[in-house]
């Protein structure tokens, strides 16, 4: 079959670009179709494939910042040419989906979430915003909601990367979806050395890794470090990173680094007591991948953690989003023992293998 490859944009590697670069690997004679492509950031994952952008590319700083241009997306990708196509598979948590599909074509789309600045988020997203962002929120949202809505009748079967999100799904799209869980990497993450890291505070610390964005809620971490005087690394950029600086001062025990990738990340992994998760994730490979290291987690619980983290096996969770809740399952997690073996049994679920097995069901169904 001739496929096709859509994602909303390619322009840095996070959790969705690498489920794209494991369907590349599934399907190596696909093309790629996105908004915008900024090869230098993509680590090689598509070179020598072909990769159409939309219009979006070309209009001023679409390449650098396509969100910018979200109102224009369904329009961009209904003129995107799919003639001759006869499978189409979308990575899909932006306007990717809703695609003119052509006739006879079968159009999959595996759903990362429902955008969650239209939908569940909104209002966070609103809140944080700044006074552009508020504009265009208030100007914008109705229409893209309806938009949204129309682009999931392009859609034949929708695959959820967790069950979280399935509800999500069934919820705004009036949907069923098979869930496959997002491919973890988790051979390397399972062979970390926790030398590699340098071992800051010793080897005695919590670990925090993902945007320093509200919706994280890193805040919850510092704020339960610092009440409990608990060494924490913070790994992560974002907008939050100043106030949570600002909030830590001279305090000694809390150490903040920028996004880091490869051996260095997965050293920090290995070395920590355990991976602090206080937000509400879609799915979450952070946790999948402390786990992989063979450190538990102490997560919030609601949302994708859920299904990554056993309860009383490989972390604990939290029940509400607060500090003080935080710091009764820190001092919890303290008091018990939590055997690395589990850890990485438990990770080896969400193995890039278990995705194309799954993924491979799913498309090779007539």
């Amino acid at each position: 079959m001739n496929t096709a490859l859509l994602h909303y944009w390619l322009t840095n590697v996070r959790g969705g670009e690498k489920v794209l670069a494991a369907l590349g690997e599934m399907l190596p004679e696909a093309d790629v179709f996105t908004h915008a492509y900024v090869p230098a950031n993509m680590e090689g994952m598509f070179d020598g494939r072909k990769v159409t952008e939309s219009f979006i590319a070309r209009l001023p700083m679409g390449r650098r910042h396509p969100q910018a241009y979200l109102p224009l997306m369904p329009a961009a990708s209904r003129a995107l040419k799919l003639d001759g196509y006869d499978l189409i598979v979308s990575s899909e948590s932006g306007p990717i989906k809703g695609i003119r599909k052509p006739r006879g074509a079968r159009h999959v789309c595996y759903c990362h979430t429902p955008m969650r600045y239209l939908w569940d988020m909104h209002d966070e997203y609103y809140r944080t915003a700044g006074a552009c962002g508020k504009l265009a929120m208030s100007l914008f949202t109705g229409r893209l909601r309806k938009e949204d809505l129309k682009s999931a009748e392009s859609v034949d079967e929708f695959v959820a990367n967790s069950a979280f999100v399935a509800e999500r799904i069934r919820r705004i799209y009036g949907r069923d979806s098979v869930v496959v869980h997002p491919p973890v990497d988790v051979e390397f993450f399972s062979g970390a050395d926790p030398t590699s890291s340098g071992l800051p505070f010793g080897g005695d610390y919590y670990l925090y890794v993902g945007e320093l964005r509200d919706y994280k809620r890193p805040d919850l971490a510092v704020g339960a470090a610092l009440r409990m005087n608990r060494n924490l690394v913070v790994v992560g950029n974002g907008k939050l990173r100043a106030r949570l600086e600002h909030e830590v001062g001279g305090r000694g025990n809390v150490a903040f680094t920028g996004r880091l990738v490869g051996e260095r990340l997965r050293g920090l992994y290995a070395g920590a007591k355990a991976l602090l998760f206080p937000g509400i994730e879609d799915f979450g490979i952070v946790p999948v991948e402390a786990q992989a290291s063979g450190t538990p987690v102490v997560a919030f619980g609601k949302g994708g953690a859920l299904e990554t983290v056993r309860d009383g096996e490989t972390g604990l969770f939290f029940r509400e989003a607060s500090v003080d809740s935080l710091c009764a399952a820190m001092e919890e997690f303290e008091g018990r023992n939590w055997p690395s073996c589990a850890c990485r049994d438990n990770a080896s679920r969400f193995a890039k293998s278990a995705f194309v097995d799954g993924m491979r069901c799913i498309v090779g169904r007539p």
